[in-house]
């Protein structure tokens, strides 16, 4: 225990992850794992020191070094019995007149010519002795190469089968077998229109004889096209987990390399092993990197990203549908994409991935929280409402969230509470406690965000307000009025612009009427509102003056709003008419909000008191004070 008695809070937020996750496997201590066994090389080393000085002292007859001067003496006194000489020494035994019979010496030899004539007058018998250098020069270059190639070996192992300087044009896929692609329909939700174009492929791969039967031809390839994290990596998942086939994931950066012809040898090898794993699925994230419209290259010429593009056409075109191997490839960027990738033959059948709706989100919150012990407060279509524009990995980590949050205040369950807080943390980021603001910023921030609040109360098509803080949370908000969707919407009317427009201006014209003095905190709301009103002028035709005429065009990105500018196609006096009309859009939601909130001035300082005191009002303190103002 810590020394002022509370728990380790460390191990506290970890029982509480474990309560809230579920039961984890049991962790292995130190004395349940085998004992390990350290090698040393020193061990070796201490070893063959000790064989071979045993070798040397006890096995092997042991052989005296003398000068030449005394191997002459012993030859003076006829000692020496027989001698071999070498090139460059001289070795032989001893009769042992003064020394252990059969006593072996060497001795270094000079040059001597009477050395012969000697040897003849003492009857010693002689032989010459040739010493070979060839296993001297045999070790010296044949040692030191193959220790090189040990080295060169040992380091290629280490760096994996891909690190090879030959393994440059053999394809990076990942190849996950039909017992690793765990993945199924069951654990893909929000996107059933999609899961009911894939179906087909699953069962083309799973039953190919039902289509061949009846001469039908299966699409070649799968582009699933929508926004990031909802849901297409995991989709191809299921497709392969749901036939039971391998799976080949790939992304497209990938294919490109510095060295010229790299990614069209990567391509080559990519679809050789598919074929030779049969039925299968190719899955190609990213599409967008390898498959950009040639031409768009800046530097001009026929660069190493083109050479790839057209292997991996070809390819395609030589795939015939019969071998069971399906492409499917995912992008959230397809007008990039090389219209001759998008022909049929190729990627002929394009599946929409897009944002999940209510009941998709539902269906989403309730696949992620299935390991997550939620309290009985918690309704997950209250949350899924919540949620309006979440995908998929919004909703997981939001899930993630929230049970982290629950583990840290030692609760035995996410209650919603938590939720609440963790969608204030996606959506507008951590709070900033220690952030001190002086008592007349929050009065103003209080009065503009009252103002807000208002209304979207007071308006007729404005989404009820959820909550209303003044805490400072993200980068540069000081506060926030959340709205709470009451169905998802794909289209909206005039009158619904406007009121919108309306709820954008209610801070700056709360903050005019209370203070008689304007601030910079409005900045985002007038860049929101100035955006509002060009797009109802330029684009959807709603002047009444300018008539029915889409002034501008941007050519940005499907799912990726403001990535080209936008094209200037009207003249210069039609651009001042425009700007006319946009002021005149906002001036008369200026005068608008002003009436509202002139009609409203004490519900308005009402709410701006209890939100300084309290900061954070809920959505039905709001109208239970306008109610009573409005009653008065």
């Amino acid at each position: 225990m810590p020394p002022n008695g509370n728990k380790d809070p460390v191990r506290n937020l970890t029982d509480k992850l474990r309560s809230i996750f579920g039961p984890q496997p049991p962790r292995k201590t130190q004395n349940d794992l085998p004992p390990k066994v350290h090698f040393s090389i020193w061990y070796f080393v201490v070893a063959f020191l000790l064989i071979s000085a045993l070798q040397q002292y006890l096995f092997s007859r042991r052989v005296e070094t003398i000068p030449y001067s005394r191997f002459k003496q012993q030859l003076a006194v006829d000692n020496v019995d027989t001698l071999a000489i070498g090139p460059e020494s001289i070795t032989g035994t001893l009769k042992g007149k003064d020394k252990k019979p059969g006593q072996e010496f060497v001795t270094l030899r000079v040059e001597d010519p009477g050395l012969v004539k000697d040897l003849d007058d003492h009857k010693v018998n002689y032989s010459g002795r040739y010493d070979s250098k060839f296993l001297a020069n045999v070790l010296s270059w044949i040692l030191p190469i193959g220790i090189l190639l040990l080295i060169w070996r040992f380091a290629m192992k280490k760096m994996g089968p891909g690190m090879g300087v030959m393994s440059f044009a053999k394809s990076k896929a990942k190849l996950f077998a039909e017992s690793e692609t765990k993945v199924t329909f069951a654990d893909v939700a929000g996107i059933d229109e999609a899961k009911e174009e894939l179906l087909e492929v699953v069962e083309f791969l799973s039953k190919p004889e039902k289509f061949q039967k009846l001469g039908g031809r299966i699409p070649k390839g799968v582009l699933l096209v929508g926004p990031p994290g909802t849901g297409k990596t995991l989709l191809a998942r299921a497709v392969a987990g749901e036939a039971k086939v391998p799976f080949f994931s790939i992304s497209g950066s990938e294919f490109v390399e510095m060295f010229v012809g790299v990614g069209a040898a990567r391509v080559r090898d990519l679809f050789s092993q598919a074929t030779s794993q049969a039925p299968c699925i190719i899955f190609i994230d990213e599409l967008d990197a390898l498959g950009k419209a040639r031409g768009m290259n800046i530097m001009g010429g026929h660069d190493e990203q083109e050479q790839t593009l057209n292997q991996l056409l070809v390819e395609m075109d030589g795939f015939a549908t019969n071998k069971g191997v399906i492409i499917m490839a995912a992008t959230n960027r397809p007008e990039i994409l090389d219209s001759a990738l998008l022909r049929p033959g190729r990627f002929d059948r394009q599946v929409l991935v897009d944002r999940p709706d209510i009941n998709g989100r539902e269906a989403i919150l309730k696949i992620h929280s299935r390991n997550v012990v939620l309290g009985t407060d918690v309704d997950l279509r209250k949350v899924a409402g919540r949620t309006a524009g979440f995908v998929g990995a919004d909703l997981a980590n939001l899930i993630n969230e929230a049970a982290l949050l629950a583990a840290r205040k030692d609760k035995d369950s996410v209650s919603l509470a938590d939720f609440d807080e963790a969608i204030d943390r996606v959506v507008a980021g951590l709070q900033k406690k220690n952030r001190v603001m002086n008592a007349q910023e929050k009065e103003i921030v209080a009065v503009h965000e009252s103002g807000h609040a208002i209304v979207a109360e007071s308006v007729d098509h404005g989404d009820p307000v959820a909550k209303i803080s003044i805490i400072p949370r993200g980068i540069a908000a000081l506060g926030y009025t959340q709205q709470q969707p009451t169905e998802d919407r794909y289209l909206m009317t005039r009158s619904e612009l406007l009121d919108r427009l309306a709820v954008l201006l209610g801070g700056r014209v709360a903050e005019e009427l209370v203070f008689g003095e304007i601030s910079t905190g409005a900045q985002n709301d007038l860049q929101r509102a100035t955006d509002m009103a060009r797009s109802m002028v330029t684009e959807y035709g709603m002047s009444d003056r300018l008539g029915l005429v889409t002034y501008e065009r941007p050519q940005q990105a499907r799912f990726l709003p403001g990535t080209f500018p936008a094209n200037k196609a009207y003249s210069e006096e039609k651009a001042a008419q425009i700007d006319e009309e946009i002021s005149q859009v906002i001036e008369q939601a200026h005068q608008r909000v002003r009436g509202i909130l002139s009609t409203r001035r004490k519900a308005l300082e009402e709410v701006a008191r209890l939100l300084s005191r309290k900061e954070i009002v809920q959505g039905e303190e709001l109208r239970e004070i306008l109610g009573k103002m409005s009653a008065e």
